[in-house]
């Protein structure tokens, strides 16, 4: 077998958020297996600067800065005809380092981590392909458009309609087209006929999420109800904003010491102003959220917009936590009954006031829903369909 060329729309380290979460796992899976080079991109000066970060990667690394500006990608994804999602992480510099590296090394496989890097492929080649789209974008783009009015309903519905059609050639160029959960993979191909389109769920490393475990502790006032993730991320920013205006309001008229823990980096405006709100807190950026999910007692995931396995949910299953979460949310997660789901503002409210009166039954759920995710979700189990991939005869492909 020869070299891995792993190439990632954002560089996985730390695995502190859900796409470099599972993007570290799986370059560290594949690093095992083969000389495994990595190009990404950095959107966070201190990404740029990781001495010694990922030690255990076999060849060479290339971490590059994306720095284009919004208001110039979505120009020339106008001029070009092509998606902005593309246009957004199309580099010169990127390109030219893909090229350098397959002239120099014998490799064997490039793996795709995300739909973005797919642009990064050679014409025409003879790579064993591994595009891991995570998710649909497509169809996310389609969900927002259907939310959305006026021009950003049109410009959503544009960015579903060329990324759908870019999705399809990608996936009909490669050997394997890979996404995070079998209701995600089942849509994909629905939506485009694709074949050779497998899950590859997202996994929980239970010894560093365990209640038990060495880690900063938070001092918690009150029933403290939580909810974690990158704070700039869209469905991120409306699970919470709906929380806090329309879910907690019914929580503290029989829960009034209630309070609701927003944590998570990079804090949007509107939600920053939703710390103004009785019983809301916004954390920002935390040194560890496992001190917070560790004093919650409920975790909470009301995402109206969820695409395959939210990776907040395991975590809080892993440390032992009552959860409640929208249905979106849930999708994709063999939880065996151990979360609680809701659709509407006064069902998540229910359950997440039941639980929080309930204390003995929310320990018994949180104990349930860490040995669910020791039983189902190790990164090993999870990862270990990638090393067929990686060895199977090459397919024959279809040009885009």
């Amino acid at each position: 077998m020869g070299d891995i060329l792993f190439l990632a729309h954002r560089v996985p380290d730390p695995p502190d958020r859900g796409d470099k979460i599972r993007g570290f796992h799986i370059l560290k899976h594949l690093s095992q297996r083969a000389r495994t080079h990595l190009v990404a991109f950095a959107d966070d000066p201190r990404d740029l600067n990781r001495a010694g970060s990922l030690p255990w990667l076999t060849g060479e690394r290339a971490v590059l800065w994306r720095g284009k500006p919004r208001w110039r990608a979505a120009a020339e994804a106008m001029v070009q005809g092509r998606p902005v999602s593309l246009t957004s992480f199309d580099d010169a510099a990127v390109r030219a380092k893909v090229d350098d590296l397959l002239a120099r090394h014998p490799i064997d496989t490039i793996y795709v981590f995300s739909g973005q890097m797919a642009q990064y492929l050679p014409a025409c080649s003879d790579h064993r392909i591994v595009m891991d789209f995570v998710d649909m974008d497509s169809a996310k783009f389609a969900d927002y458009a259907n939310d959305a009015h006026g021009p950003s309903r049109w410009m959503m519905a544009r960015e579903a309609r060329l990324l759908q059609a870019f999705e399809r050639d990608v996936a009909a160029c490669s050997d394997a087209s890979l996404f995070v959960s079998a209701a995600e993979a089942a849509l994909f191909r629905e939506a485009t006929g694709a074949a050779r389109v497998h899950a590859i769920e997202n996994g929980i490393d239970t010894a560093v999420f365990d209640p038990a475990a060495s880690f900063e502790r938070v001092a918690a006032e009150g029933d403290l109800i939580v909810f974690t993730g990158q704070m700039d991320y869209r469905p991120n920013i409306e699970a919470v904003t709906w929380f806090a205006q329309d879910i907690m309001p019914l929580i503290r008229v029989e829960h009034p010491q209630a309070q609701f823990a927003i944590v998570g980096r990079a804090p949007s405006e509107a939600v920053k102003a939703l710390a103004s709100r009785p019983g809301v807190i916004v954390t920002g950026e935390v040194a560890d959220v496992r001190g917070w999910l560790a004093a919650a007692a409920v975790v909470v995931a009301p995402l109206k917009l969820a695409r395959g396995i939210q990776n907040k949910v395991l975590e809080a299953m892993a440390m032992a936590r009552p959860v409640v979460t929208s249905a979106p949310a849930a999708e994709g997660i063999d939880h065996a009954g151990t979360i609680r789901v809701g659709a509407t503002a006064a069902e998540i409210a229910q359950a997440t006031g039941l639980l929080l009166g309930d204390k003995p039954t929310a320990a018994a759920i949180g104990a349930a829903a860490r040995a669910q995710v020791q039983r189902r979700y190790s990164w090993q189990a999870c990862l270990a369909p990638l090393d067929a991939m990686l060895t199977d005869q090459r397919v024959e492909r279809v040009a885009a």
